[in-house]
């Protein structure tokens, strides 16, 4: 039993912020935060988080709510965006 993700369409990297398209490259991926529809943030993350178990507790509760059907069109983790941050940062310091 495991968490698949589709196959998601990469481009360049610009940080664990807010970017554009034109910002993901390679090794990285774009996803939207947020509980509500209105206030969701996209923030770019490396692609290896997806293999942390911490990170794919987030990605559980991404499931349970949407599915494979994300709303905005790209992988949409349904959690207050602190909450994201705290766990983003430190996975990047382990």
């Amino acid at each position: 039993m495991g968490f698949h993700l589709p196959v998601i369409r990469l481009a360049s990297f610009i940080g664990n912020q807010a970017a554009s398209k034109a910002d993901v490259r390679k090794g990285y991926l774009a996803v939207y935060v947020g509980e509500t529809q209105k206030n969701k943030k996209r923030f770019v993350i490396p692609i290896s988080y997806l293999s942390k178990p911490s990170f794919q507790e987030l990605l559980c509760q991404a499931e349970e709510e949407f599915g494979y059907d994300h709303p905005m069109g790209g992988l949409t983790i349904p959690c207050n965006e602190g909450i994201f941050v705290d766990r983003t940062s430190r996975l990047k310091r382990s």
